[in-house]
């Protein structure tokens, strides 16, 4: 019937039925689950803290030796490389190919390069063959010695090992550029913006890369006079070339990635590193190489020791 109201029928409310999902049974089972997963879990952590390496604590590295006064830093066993990246600014075909070494042992080296004044005492006690180079007019002391050849550097290193009954000697190319690096990957040990003259004795008109300009001294400067780089070693860049004892090879093909020298190739040639006062700062890069004749003596040829630690 249109318009017609529909009755309305009184309903009776009724509790609604409450349905419990989780029955004390299934919150048992579900607790029970949940330890049994805590357990695995923390059994699974156990087993990966047990798959881990234990790493012992460093050995104390032996305390640097003396010799004749001469003060001495202490290297520890690291990885580095031997070489340079093709990206590197300025690197030479001799560089190739980039190598990992890995030195298995601790050595000590020269906070300094050998000077005038550590040469005195050789000659002065019969050794060295008598022979006193010449300074070039700019004084000796503690300036580094110059004009030595390879074969003047052995001549010092078997007087002091008669003297001190040590087996010193001259680093390896490996170990120089290990030590000239000091721990990180860069042409200088250093950030990668180059190298300029209030950290080297160089031809500071030619820095390094932008680096700024800076003086030009045209002769050697007393050893120290600069800081020494973070492994504690002085002028390991520039001042004087240092020999080294590796036979001259025309790149790095066949190096064996340890500290150890190379002992073929040419050996009428030895390795020298580092650049000097005369150089440019890309002569100076830790992968930077040249090679002389065994008995050739310069202005700017000097060398450092070292000695391997048992």
């Amino acid at each position: 019937m249109t318009g017609a109201s529909l009755p309305i029928t009184a309903c009776a409310q009724t509790t609604p039925e409450v349905v419990d999902s989780y029955p004390k049974q299934r919150l048992k089972e579900r607790a029970e689950e949940e330890r049994r997963a805590e357990e695995a879990r923390r059994a699974a952590e156990e087993a990966a803290r047990a798959s881990v390496p234990v790493v012992q604590p460093a050995a104390p590295l032996p305390a640097a030796s003396s010799p004749m006064g001469m003060e001495m830093v202490v290297i520890a066993p690291g990885q580095g490389q031997l070489g340079s990246p093709s990206s590197e600014f300025k690197r030479a075909r001799f560089e190739n190919p980039l190598k990992t070494t890995f030195i298995d042992y601790a050595f000590e080296v020269g906070k300094y390069e050998i000077t005038f004044d550590d040469w005195g005492k050789c000659v002065a006690d019969g050794g060295c063959n008598g022979y006193r180079p010449k300074d070039g007019g700019w004084g000796k002391g503690k300036r580094p010695v110059i004009n030595i050849s390879f074969n003047d550097a052995q001549s010092y290193l078997k007087w002091l090992n008669r003297k001190t009954g040590q087996n010193y000697r001259l680093l390896s190319e490996a170990e120089w550029e290990y030590v000239a690096r000091a721990g990180q990957n860069t042409p200088f040990g250093r950030d990668g913006r180059g190298i300029n003259a209030k950290v080297a004795n160089f031809d500071g008109k030619a820095p390094y890369t932008s680096a700024e300009t800076g003086p030009y001294h045209r002769k050697t400067q007393p050893v120290g006079n600069y800081n020494a780089n973070p492994f504690g070693v002085h002028d390991i860049y520039g001042n004087v070339y240092e020999w080294v004892q590796d036979c001259w090879n025309p790149n790095h093909q066949g190096a064996t990635g340890t500290g150890a020298p190379r002992t073929d190739g040419d050996c009428k040639f030895r390795v020298m590193k580092g650049g000097s006062w005369v150089t440019h700062g890309y002569q100076m890069r830790a992968a930077a190489r040249v090679r002389y004749v065994t008995d050739y003596r310069y202005d700017d040829y000097g060398f450092r020791i070292a000695r391997t630690l048992n």
